[in-house]
């Protein structure tokens, strides 16, 4: 096990961007020098081969304890695996990190009180630990818990390594003595530079060999520690009573330990391994199949919908308020001539703000893509499977806030009569919620902020529904950019011209007009009154807005896969262009390698 302590830096994150390099993670804006070898050679940590717990728990608070971990393995344990084997791993990996007694306690968020933060921070730890990994890498796993939770979980996480050949790289916060007996090897950085790289049992010997001893009574790590942070720049307490500059007794130990004796013995072990060349690191089982992380996902997010207030049952509670004002307003509009503007308005409205409200899930959804964020980066499953478990496990919540509303609203206004023009209502509604849904989606694949995305939803819906057709008639809009061709990418312009053919096609009205004919057909108002284009059936627009919500899905996948392959090539860039590099991390020499050592 190898520790890197988080306090002995002027930046307190700069540990967690080393274990970020070394597994792989460093963000684009941060170029990185020199080369990251397993076993001697350069090659990708896959799925099985390392796993990352990160410092931010990113969990599903909806979830219990036992059907987060039992989820997570049945994303990441391959199909091979029987189900109750991978419920008898999950289980079995819960109680290795003492967490039996609140297997059915759900994880718990702003709505409700659930997990401590300790506990929180072991749930993580567990659902990484299943697969067993090569190399873990833990980014602070002992934040949040006391002394002696942070001692058994570190213990049992020695145990595993052991048992399971897991080799264990760890920054610690504010290790107890006994936490940190437990660590084999020990990394002390100061602004980058290695002031120790050894055995974590003879720092001791290293820093009173050059005149820092540790007092009788202290603990060794916060002895280490009040040594080389410079962030207070007070001097240091030597032997024999004396005192010296921080940066002194730093560049101290910097010097000493270039020519110490442990620092040849690492630099020769690392030239040893170079030469050797040793094996790829072998992955521990496949993933789960993709059909298996489509189900296993569906299953979740529904269970996350139905119990989170937020998703779509406050929704619900507003939809159906906002219908019954429609409702109201609109009562029995009967077949006046003045019906013509009251029941476009109507429809315009159900078309345009009643499908807007539906950014109202977005920070919930906001919520699904760090998690996302986090288990896609670990390699539990890939955009595909999120995209389609997310669809499919929204469909009945969608179908739900279509159908309850739209009833309430389309029989209290008296649109037209039919059940068959009822359906075809909350068709329309339906895919204009889900259409909705998939635009928020790209805009959260883009800006992850959740208010930065209500506000960036909310300005493109808005753009749409001044050019969809009611605002500025289709014939008015300036032809330039507006007509050509926003008003064609615009859903609003497919929602009303169908609502509209649904409404007023077969009905027919008094006419008002002075000269004109008694009556006026549906059809004729439809070109006249509306301008809406009436050579083609009312279900291709349907059939439209439903290609754009598989459109928009699509985009969403190609963003994230974009992403993916384009910040490779930025970060070959920023290491070709450094002036423009915004942060950059050297690895000292002695960190470079990792080599695959049974603990």
């Amino acid at each position: 096990m190898f520790s890197v302590d988080p306090d002995c830096f002027r930046n307190e994150r700069v540990p967690a961007k080393n274990l970020l390099v070394i597994a792989g993670r460093l963000g684009s804006n941060t170029r990185q020098s020199g080369e990251i070898l397993v076993n001697g050679s350069k090659q990708r940590l896959t799925f099985g081969t390392s796993a990352y717990v990160t410092q931010d728990d990113t969990l599903m608070t909806t979830l219990t304890v036992r059907e987060a971990v039992y989820y997570s393995a049945q994303l990441q344990l391959p199909d091979s695996m029987s189900r109750s084997e991978k419920k008898e791993r999950a289980e079995m990996t819960i109680r290795e990190m003492g967490l039996q007694d609140a297997m059915n306690t759900r994880i718990g968020g702003w709505s409700v009180k659930g997990l401590s933060g300790g506990q929180k921070r072991r749930v993580s730890i567990c659902i990484e630990i299943l697969t067993r990994p090569r190399l873990l890498f833990m980014d602070e796993p002992t934040s949040g818990l006391d002394s002696a939770a942070s001692y058994h979980v570190m213990s049992r996480i020695v145990k595993l390594a052991r048992h399971d050949g897991i080799n264990v790289i760890a920054s610690i916060h504010q290790p107890s003595s006994e936490v940190f007996e437990v660590f084999h090897n020990l990394c002390l950085l100061s602004s980058g530079k290695t002031v120790y790289f050894g055995s974590a049992s003879m720092a001791k010997e290293f820093f009173d060999s050059n005149g820092f001893p540790c007092p009788a009574l202290r603990n060794p790590s916060d002895h280490y520690l009040r040594t080389i942070n410079k962030d207070f720049d007070s001097d240091t307490e030597q032997g024999h009573g004396g005192t010296t500059s921080t940066e002194e007794a730093i560049n101290t130990l910097i010097k000493s330990y270039k020519s110490s004796e442990t620092c040849q013995q690492v630099q020769s072990r690392v030239y040893e391994i170079c030469q050797l060349k040793g094996g790829l690191l072998e992955k521990k089982g496949s993933q789960a199949s993709f059909i298996t992380q489509c189900l296993v996902l569906t299953r979740r997010s529904s269970v996350n919908m139905y119990r989170d207030l937020g998703y779509y049952w406050l929704r619900l509670a507003i939809y159906i308020a906002l219908c019954l004002c429609v409702g109201t307003i609109f009562y029995d509009i009967g077949s006046s001539y003045g019906s013509i503007q009251a029941r476009g308005s109507m429809l315009m409205f159900v078309a345009a703000f009643l499908t807007f409200m539906a950014i109202g899930g977005f920070p919930s959804f906001v919520e699904d893509m760090k998690i996302f964020g986090r288990e896609r980066l670990n390699g539990h499953y890939g955009v595909g499977a999120f995209v389609v478990g997310n669809t499919f496990s929204s469909i009945p919540y969608l179908l739900m806030i279509s159908l309850i509303p739209g009833v309430i609203a389309y029989y209290l206004v008296g649109l037209h009569k039919g059940f068959e023009h009822f359906v075809y209502f909350a068709l329309v509604l339906f895919v204009c919620m889900m259409l909705v849904e998939s635009l928020m989606m790209i805009v959260a694949s883009v800006v992850p902020d959740f208010l930065m995305g209500i506000i960036t939803g909310a300005g493109i819906q808005g753009v749409m529904m001044l050019c969809g057709g009611f605002f500025r008639l289709p014939n008015d809009l300036p032809k330039p950019f507006w007509r050509y061709p926003m008003y064609y990418i615009a859903f609003h312009k497919y929602a009303n011209q169908g609502f509209y053919k649904n409404e007023f096609q077969g009905l027919t009205f008094p006419n008002n007009q002075a000269g004109g004919p008694s009556t006026i057909t549906g059809e004729e108002i439809l070109q006249n009154v509306w301008q809406v284009e009436t050579g083609y059936s009312k279900w291709v627009d349907v059939a439209i807005l439903f290609g754009m919500v598989v459109l928009y899905r699509l985009l969403f996948l190609g963003i994230i896969k974009t992403v993916e392959k384009v910040k490779p090539i930025i970060k070959g860039l920023m290491v070709a262009s450094p002036e423009k590099s915004k942060q950059v991390i050297e690895k000292p020499p002695s960190s470079r390698y990792l080599h695959e050592a049974k603990i």
